[in-house]
């Protein structure tokens, strides 16, 4: 979020500079300046995970995705170039997550490993198993690397 409010507001100081230096600025040219520095904002913005027991929501920029973790039917990766994990639910729910979301939030993920457990209790996923543990993997991995930086060498 500070690289998106710092991408526009960089370049909204540098169209407002330009247009001062060349002389034409007014009124009507700042608030354009403005509004396109906002749009940039709004693009560059990430979406939001919010999670709590239950359900887990991706707000994106105009939808909201919501799905059960404690009612998974399928986890896995999604094809592309940037990684998603992709959860689904037996009511029809579909989310794409960004794992390093995760990675940067424990507290989220704890929930949603909890949530995912519950549902492998359930007997719910149909598959995910292998999806979850490269993930956890990743997770611990991370984990260990920042333990190992913030402690520094002895």
């Amino acid at each position: 979020m500070r690289s998106a409010v710092g991408v526009a507001s960089l370049l909204l100081a540098a169209l407002l500079v330009l247009d001062a230096g060349a002389g034409r600025i007014d009124p009507t040219r700042g608030a354009l300046w403005t509004g396109l520095a906002a749009l940039v904002l709004v693009i560059l913005l990430p979406p939001r995970v919010p999670t709590r027991p239950g359900p887990l929501s991706a707000r994106g920029l105009l939808v909201t995705d919501t799905v059960r973790t404690d009612s998974l039917v399928s986890i896995r990766w999604s094809d592309g170039v940037s990684r998603r994990m992709v959860l689904r639910d037996t009511e029809g729910g579909r989310v794409e997550i960004d794992p390093a979301v995760l990675v940067r939030n424990p507290a989220m993920w704890r929930r949603l490993e909890t949530d995912t457990r519950t549902s492998i209790r359930r007997g719910t996923p149909l598959c995910g198993a292998t999806a979850l543990c490269q993930l956890a993997g990743r997770i611990e991995s991370e984990t260990a690397r920042t333990v190992l930086k913030v402690s520094g060498p002895e």
